[in-house]
């Protein structure tokens, strides 16, 4: 396989942490099928990257298994193969006390941020051990919060939680195809969403901080690493994030 050749899938391609992920990808040469639930904002990372014919826009809602289904055949259909699966795309709810959190925000958090990444692995796995060559890779955004949480943050912190899972469970499945899967857990990056972090969030002991954010082209090169690695060597787990954000002591 030629360096040229490498067909990446991210999701969540839009904005923020998958928008850079898919401008460093196709800023080294990989083709790359761009998803996310809105297409304006997936044509104007194609269009940002300059990579012409590399780049496809591919609407897509991962909560959806035909939708997911429908990306990774597109995807083959026009560029022949899946040699990564950056699977990003995630939700939070609002930051309310658990007791209140409406159940209609819990069951999209766990649609998108679980079930959406289920489907995501499975077509992967389904495109990656048929083709020629065999195998490839799948990085899973897991985030800090799969490892500590924030409060007031069941649903986002237990979906998190439970891609650790999957990353651990699809990385043993995946030997047998030569498909590695790793997980990036990714600390405060300035992207939209997190812009709120400056101006103070809730921490465990009830105080309101502000946080230090680190630029998110910092995530791109970090996906961008661990998608070119061989396939013989995987990141399970790695950890990036602002220096001095509250993680290590959180609470």
């Amino acid at each position: 396989m030629t360096q040229d050749s490498r067909v990446a899938i991210v999701t969540g391609a839009g904005s923020g942490i998958g928008k850079a992920a898919a401008l460093a990808l196709l800023g080294d040469g990989w083709t790359v099928a761009l998803a996310g639930r809105r297409e304006q904002p997936l044509l104007d990372v194609v269009r940002e990257s300059g990579a012409g014919a590399r780049a496809l826009s591919v609407p897509t809602d991962v909560a959806d298994p035909d939708a997911v289904r429908k990306l990774f055949d597109l995807t083959v259909q026009r560029f022949g193969r899946v040699d990564l699966l950056f699977n990003n795309a995630g939700v939070g709810a609002p930051a309310v006390a658990l007791e209140d959190l409406p159940v209609a925000e819990w069951k999209n958090v766990v649609d998108i941020n679980l079930n959406g990444m289920f489907y995501c692995i499975q077509n992967a796995f389904r495109v990656m051990k048929s083709q020629v060559p065999r195998g490839g890779r799948i990085i899973n955004n897991g985030s800090i919060s799969a490892h500590t949480p924030r409060p007031n943050s069941i649903a986002y912190t237990a979906t998190k939680h439970a891609v650790m899972g999957m990353t651990k469970t699809a990385s043993l499945d995946g030997r047998k195809y030569d498909i590695a899967v790793g997980q990036i857990d990714v600390g405060n990056a300035a992207t939209e969403l997190a812009q709120r972090m400056t101006q103070g969030v809730a921490q465990a002991n009830g105080q309101i901080a502000a946080e230090p954010l680190m630029d998110v082209s910092i995530v791109g090169q970090s996906v961008l690493y661990m998608a070119n690695l061989p396939l013989e060597a995987n990141v399970m787990f790695h950890t990036v994030m602002a220096t001095k954000m509250p993680f290590a002591g959180r609470g």
